[in-house]
């Protein structure tokens, strides 16, 4: 690349920790400088080419969405004054009710997490053996089997859904298979009627890592009452929050009552022990905030549909940019902005955009790369399971997530697309600059 005369303040030194929004200055002295521009008169609109960022202070993928601090802080009060902070009182059970209604449940038990209530779910539905999982996941589902002593089997993904794919599954079955674990991907309902068609006909359990999915389904039927159970996590970055919770639904009375025993150390009373378990429970100040934040959630959702609806209108003339669509069919919270690079095409690979992007203090993530199955302890096991799954090993590499929620607004998607066009409209120099750049702004990935 050609050397260009640049000012110092739009240069970085490298290793100097870089605050949002704040301009910085370094001493140029010849091969000691950091960052390396392309052309001036290019550059007025790209941050790595030498421009103002798009943002100030960072814009991240989920970032919590907050409800009512007034509405919060009166339960908050009224946990006080009643003194139960924990072991199922009011505020939790008054949660459990609620998310069993919007899931057309019968039974709910909330949890500290969704991975303590995928592991009690796992192990009250008694899996043993062999249990079929997609490797594109958040490796917390395959954690939570291996945990259990259970051998995930790793399954390909359908290429637009991003969920388990039948075919896949079915030809995956051996005689040491007792159950499937199939997630439904950023909300996208899984190929359900398929699956419990499957795991009827061979005999196994079926339970289903909806993490994503609350407020999520068909226009029939609520994502909730699938399979044996289904897992929806209330962590921060959720859609619907807790600060920090999980919960387990289904139709199961026997299921439902061996998980309620579970989730507090098998107790059935206070001093008699009838089951393995656990300290699981949600506290009463999760459910606390867990309340508000349902009462939010149509709220939140509308929001998260004009997101997107901005992100649709300010991506479809980008090359090589394509953002997963919704279902017309289906219930959707609309709370992952999903979008595939084709590197061909848009001229810079995934990891390209979203290093040039962080110097736009915009945190987007290539979620779930490598892939469960490319991560420790799987990968040692399971040497070859990257032939196996096409899909999944190109989607891993494709798939770039970008930031929405209540503390996003439609003008911020609107400037956030014109900058995602203009990296893509000036890609040469873009790769150009990021092989001279030292920014520490840079994601791990492109430092190393």
């Amino acid at each position: 690349m050609a050397s260009h005369t640049i000012s110092n303040q739009d240069m970085i030194a490298p290793h100097v920790p870089v605050a949002p929004g704040r301009r910085y200055s370094a001493r140029v002295d010849g091969a000691a400088s950091a960052r390396v521009f392309a052309i001036p008169g290019r550059n007025a609109d790209v941050a790595l080419l030498g421009a103002k960022p798009a943002f100030a202070e960072m814009l991240l993928v989920g970032r919590p969405n907050m409800p009512d601090r007034a509405t919060f802080m009166g339960r908050i009060d009224r946990m006080f004054d009643s003194g139960r902070l924990t072991n199922r009182g009011p505020m939790l059970l008054e949660f459990e009710e609620r998310v069993a209604r919007i899931a057309g449940t019968r039974h709910c038990i909330a949890t500290c997490n969704a991975t303590v209530g995928l592991e009690l779910a796992i192990s009250a539905l008694g899996m043993a053996g062999d249990v079929i999982v997609p490797s594109y996941t958040f490796v917390a589902t395959v954690h939570a089997l291996w945990r259990q002593g259970l051998r995930p089997v790793f399954c390909d993904i359908n290429p637009k859904t991003h969920c388990l794919d039948p075919d896949s599954v079915e030809a995956a079955i051996t005689s040491r298979t007792t159950g499937i674990l199939a997630v439904h991907m950023w909300g996208n309902t899984c190929a359900t009627h398929a699956l419990e068609d499957i795991a009827e006909r061979h005999g196994l359990k079926l339970l289903f890592d909806a993490a994503h999915a609350f407020g999520c389904g068909t226009k029939k039927r609520a994502v909730g009452g699938y399979g044996d159970a289904e897992v929806f996590s209330f962590h921060a970055t959720k859609c619907v929050h807790a600060l920090e919770g999980g919960a387990i639904v289904t139709d199961d009375s026997d299921l439902a009552g061996r998980l309620r025993l579970m989730v507090n150390f098998g107790f059935s009373d206070e001093d008699t022990v009838k089951h393995l378990g656990t300290n699981g429970k949600m506290s009463e100040a999760s459910a606390a905030m867990g309340l508000t934040s349902l009462e939010s959630m149509d709220a939140i959702i509308a929001h998260n549909r004009r997101n997107y609806a901005a992100y649709a209108s300010g991506l479809q003339a980008i090359p090589g940019i394509s953002l997963m669509s919704r279902r017309m069919n289906q219930q959707h919270n609309y709370h992952y902005i999903v979008t595939e690079i084709d590197a061909a095409t848009a001229g810079l690979t995934r990891d390209e955009l979203v290093a040039a992007l962080r110097l736009e203090n915009v945190v987007a993530r290539r979620y779930f790369y490598p892939g469960c199955h490319r991560m420790q302890p799987y990968t040692g096991l399971f040497p070859q399971a990257g032939r196996t799954l096409p899909v999944t090993e190109e989607i891993a590499k494709r798939v770039m997530v970008l930031p929405t929620g209540m503390q996003v607004s439609e003008a911020e998607v609107g400037r956030l697309t014109s900058r995602i066009a203009a990296i893509v409209r000036q890609a040469p120099a873009v790769r150009a600059a990021l092989a001279q750049c030292h920014d520490p702004r840079l994601p791990p990935f492109l430092r190393q």
